[in-house]
């Protein structure tokens, strides 16, 4: 745009100076033959006159309104030579090929002679084009440079953006070695620093968080031995051999927390390996353990749609906690004798795994959910890690009110081996949370109940 600015005016500043060159050429020649018309009119004396000024400009000359008629060849026309000769005023008229300079010029007695000057169209724009391509070589040469150095001060700033970008992505996905190297403008500069300050204090928090969740298991262990010297005076019961089963698990659990702990966050960054188990077995698997404790709590418990496969992107591991979690809110919360009931069901690419009871429910589900929030003496994690381990497998957690009277809790865990059929999976949750169970007869029960 300034390159046009002045581009533009320039030409047309050449163009004017071409034209008044030409047009005051033309007023010296006339000035020539203005000083011969002074001394005499007559023809042949002018023509001479006129002649012995030589080039190709003596050919252009003409005189019109001499007594002996008219010297030289005249293009302009006979009313503009009258109105020059009548304003007695200097004019230039087009004419064919360029333009005609008219000046008149008082002979005396009373007699007005037209001095005319052919002025050729070259003549009139002598050197505009070459000045247009000069110009425009000029223009073009400085929009060239400019795009470049712009180009290579835009390429800077972008550069840095672009490696910005890319770091906080990285660290985004788990990279956590991953620093910018402070570039470009002083705003980039200085944020590329505050990004470096920051991956280093979550690196640091992290490794604390690591340290913390590893020394709090370790501190478990003391506990938990002691549990389980307790747990060998015990009969070879059935109650007895349920304990020690337990707390067997519980220290597998703990060594696999401290070696998770332990574990680099970046080691922990590059598994790609997707999880996958059986929901179906997990339920199977967790229902042995959890019938048990019904049993001593005199609870009626079912398991339903256990016998067909039912594969989810989940490690067996994260969903026997959730489980774990959502079964032993039941026994906890809820008064002895209440009964319980897991139904699993797989339709439409996705898992459905429902925990009902008979107790009293749950009051306010969307706070239930809500990590540290469930009050009366509970941690709050527990549904937190339900709503955790569902999120993970591209999943959903509703609560409402179930069959059986109390709270009916459904986890939707994307189906590992099928896509999701169109249509909102929060609806599929609230229809799985209000389906009868009329299907559970085809299923396979497993009823752990004191006179049941």
């Amino acid at each position: 745009m300034i390159a046009l600015a002045f581009l533009i005016p320039l030409g047309l500043i050449v163009q004017q100076l071409a034209y008044e060159r030409a047009l005051a050429d033309a007023e010296r020649q006339t000035a020539v033959v203005v000083a011969v018309l002074t001394v005499t009119t007559d023809p042949d004396a002018v023509a001479r006159a006129i002649a012995t000024t030589g080039g190709t400009g003596s050919g252009r000359v003409a005189v019109h309104g001499l007594e002996g008629g008219q010297v030289g060849q005249g293009r302009a026309r006979a009313e503009d030579i009258t109105l020059a000769g009548g304003q007695q005023k200097a004019i230039v008229t087009d004419v064919q090929g360029g333009q005609s300079y008219l000046e008149p010029v008082d002979v005396g007695n009373g007699r007005i002679a037209v001095v005319e000057v052919f002025i050729p169209r070259s003549e009139l724009q002598r050197g505009v084009r070459v000045s247009w391509y000069v110009l425009s070589a000029v223009a073009l040469g400085l929009v060239i440079a400019s795009v470049l150095v712009g180009d290579r001060l835009a390429a800077k700033v972008v550069g840095s953006a672009r490696a910005f970008g890319a770091a906080a992505s990285a660290l985004g996905e788990g990279d956590l070695e991953v620093r910018v190297r402070p570039s470009g403008p002083r705003e980039l500069v200085e944020a590329g620093v505050a990004f470096n300050r920051m991956a280093d204090r979550v690196v640091a928090l992290l490794a604390n968080e690591r340290e913390l969740v590893a020394d709090l298991s370790h501190r478990l262990r003391t506990p938990l031995t002691a549990l389980r010297l307790d747990a060998e005076t015990l009969d070879d019961s059935r109650a007895g051999r349920r304990i020690r089963h337990a707390i067997s698990a519980l220290e597998l659990e703990i060594d696999k927390l401290i070696r998770a702990a332990r574990k680099p966050a970046a080691t922990l960054a590059e598994a790609d390996d997707v999880p996958r188990c059986d929901a179906s077995e997990v339920v199977r698997d967790r229902m042995r353990f959890w019938s048990a404790v019904a049993a001593d709590q005199n609870r009626w418990c079912e398991a339903v749609g256990v016998d067909k496969p039912a594969p989810v992107p989940l490690a067996r591991a994260e969903l026997a906690a959730a489980l774990d979690a959502l079964l032993g809110n039941v026994c906890r919360y809820t008064p002895q004798g209440t009964p319980f009931e897991v139904t699993v069901s797989r339709r439409d690419g996705y898992v459905a795994i429902r925990v009902e009871d008979g107790g009293p429910g749950i009051a306010d589900p969307d706070r239930a959910l809500r990590r540290g929030a469930s009050g009366e003496g509970s941690t709050g994690l527990g549904l937190d890690i339900v709503r955790r381990v569902s999120v993970a497998a591209n999943g959903a957690v509703n609560i409402d009110r179930g069959r059986l009277g109390g709270a009916s809790v459904v986890m939707l865990l994307a189906d590992a081996d099928e896509s999701p059929a169109p249509g909102s999976r929060f609806g599929l949750v609230g229809r799985l949370s209000r389906e009868p169970t009329d299907r559970r007869a085809n299923g396979r029960r497993e009823r752990r109940a004191n006179g049941a």
